[in-house]
């Protein structure tokens, strides 16, 4: 769950820290007071897009930081963190977004630096974000396969993932296909570029690894005046009369005389002598190298030359010699195939009919364990569909026709060869049609919250926030959305912005958040409310601006029942 956040110099906000528990905890204040800007900086945090608009005017960056305490090994996260090397120590992930006012946004994971898409993969483990945004996405069929496929999660990515596999191989091989047999004139062209690619690439006569000897090479003539003096000094130090090794000679002489006298000296004339002929030789090698050392300026200009002609050819084939080696052999395979092109397309044909017949195999598995998860969740809505006083609504899941025949594999895309429709009738009697035709804003508002509990479970996400998810709702309808908001804080921690007192009265804890102006400056203020100013608070909600008694009485009411359901529904 969320335990921590800190917002610094983000939007309105100055500085605000808070500190969350588990259950559910209710967020609530006048408009504007920057309850969004709460949610917009946990997105941000969860790699969501950012801007420099988010920096506080004046700042010279907007920091968000939260801290998040996973309970159990096996949350997803621990897999995230070992595939990209993030190390994390008593269940506890700490996610960190910067923006600077220069536009550049800076993540970390645990005090390591990572890109958005990672911080990404990793707020997705740990938060889910349910704002009228994502309502709104419901209303789209396009987003109901993914939708369905987060039920069953991993039964179906493992499904997916084999399936996928197949298709951008078939995918890849389709393309090659089309290439290869479209277009007689591009191809008699691209055959031309490739056979003078490759003569240039012959006359060059390249061999592996040859920059990297050249290099050497070049480096050790153009400094051969430093190498000769760096041997001669050494060689002149270590011998001749009066240098280093006549003078460990006499050393060893002197410990051969005594090491009979004394174990010690026997000892360290041993290793003396060691050092001596170790010495030696070494004088020896360095004579040796001196007097193969030859200086010769045109092989130094034959280098260069060979260096010149090789830069060339690598800014049109390669950054080192050994890459333009490989795109010469794939050259020469890509001219034999167009040479050949006739045989290759059949060849092509047979390896595409082989692979849609395997990958279409995998997607018929893939589409069965969907057909079992979309019954399963078909179920499921149903029952929660009635406690949200849609008592008369039938909810189903719909797919395309299974493909038959032999051309079945041509429907397959990056899905399989599902179609998913989420299909509702909230009328007796009336049939079924997709969400979009004929779904209310308050009917998509209680679907979607069925589909967060349910998902809940599932998902194993730490931290579930609503961002005023109960628009459009009222009356009854409101207090059976604040007891599915109480039902999903059982299983996931749930941060929930409301306007509804039916909602915020079924808190375990109740901040609010005000704005205040210091020194012609606005900034926001969160604190947590203590009973009685959450009664307070909850009559202003039930009346408006102004306090009554009757109101009081309302709001001490709404805490008893919501304290009364609270305890029944943890029974």
């Amino acid at each position: 769950m969320l335990t921590e956040l800190s917002i610094n110099d983000f939007a309105i906000i100055e500085h605000v820290s808070m500190t969350f528990t588990e259950g559910l905890t209710v967020l609530t204040g006048e408009t504007g007071a920057g309850k969004s800007i709460i949610i917009d900086a946990i997105q941000l945090l969860a790699g969501g897009r950012g801007s420099v608009e988010f920096v506080r005017h004046g700042a010279k960056k907007a920091e968000i930081e939260g801290l998040f305490t996973i309970e159990g090994s096996d949350h997803p996260v621990y897999e995230k963190a070992e595939a990209y090397g993030i190390d994390i120590q008593d269940g506890q992930v700490v996610l960190q977004r910067v923006i600077t006012a220069n536009g550049k946004s800076i993540c970390r994971v645990n005090s390591k630096l990572v890109t958005l898409a990672i911080l990404k993969e990793f707020g997705k483990t740990l938060i889910d974000i349910h704002s009228q945004h994502e309502t709104q996405s419901l209303m789209n069929p396009e987003n109901h396969i993914d939708l369905l496929d987060l039920y069953e999660p991993k039964k179906i990515a493992r499904a997916k993932q084999e399936y996928t596999y197949l298709y951008e191989k078939l995918s890849t091989l389709k393309k090659r296909y089309t290439q290869l047999n479209d277009n007689e004139q591009e191809m008699a062209h691209r055959l031309d570029l490739l056979e003078f690619q490759r003569r240039e690439l012959e006359q060059a006569n390249l061999s592996p690894d040859e920059d990297i000897a050249l290099e050497e090479e070049r480096r050790s003539l153009a400094n051969y005046q430093r190498i000769f003096q760096g041997l001669q000094d050494t060689y002149t130090a270590l011998y001749g009369e009066q240098r280093g090794l006549d003078w460990l000679n006499q050393a060893q002489v002197a410990l051969q005389d005594a090491k009979e006298f004394d174990p010690f000296i026997a000892e360290k004339a041993e290793e003396l002598s060691n050092s001596y002929y170790i010495l030696e030789d070494l004088t020896y090698s360095i004579r040796s190298h001196i007097d193969s050392l030859e200086y010769n300026p045109g092989r130094l200009n034959e280098i260069e030359a060979r260096l010149d002609e090789i830069n060339r050819l690598k800014k049109k084939y390669g950054s080192t010699v050994n890459e333009i080696l490989e795109y010469s052999a794939q050259i020469e395979e890509e001219i034999e195939e167009i040479t050949n092109k006739d045989s290759h397309l059949n060849n092509l044909s047979s390896q595409i009919s082989e692979l849609a017949q395997d990958a279409y195999l995998e997607a018929k598995q893939l589409h069965d364990i969907r057909k079992e998860a979309a019954e399963s969740l078909g179920n499921e809505v149903h029952q929660e569909l009635k406690s949200l006083y849609l008592e008369k609504a039938t909810f189903s899941i719909s797919f395309n026709e299974e493909p038959i025949g032999e051309g079945k594999s041509d429907i397959l895309h990056k899905n399989g060869f599902d179609q998913v429709r989420f299909m509702i009738s909230t009328n007796l009697g009336e049939p079924q049609k997709e969400l979009n035709k004929i779904a209310s804003g308050g009917e998509m508002s209680r679907i979607m919250l069925i589909l967060k509990k349910i998902f809940a479970k599932h998902q194993g996400v730490t931290s579930v926030i609503f961002d005023e998810v109960d628009t459009g709702v009222s009356g009854r309808v409101a207090q059976a959305i604040a007891e599915k908001i109480v039902q999903i804080s059982k299983d996931s921690q749930v941060l929930c912005i409301t306007h509804l007192p039916q909602v915020a009265a079924m808190a375990d804890i109740h901040k609010f958040i005000e704005k205040n102006q210091k020194n012609n400056r606005t900034s926001t203020k969160v604190s947590e409310l203590t009973e009685e100013q959450q009664i307070e608070e909850l009559s202003r909600m039930i009346t408006g601006t102004k306090l009554t008694e009757t109101a009081k009485d309302h709001a001490k009411e709404l805490l008893e029942l919501a304290s009364s359901f609270k305890t029944h529904s943890a029974l």
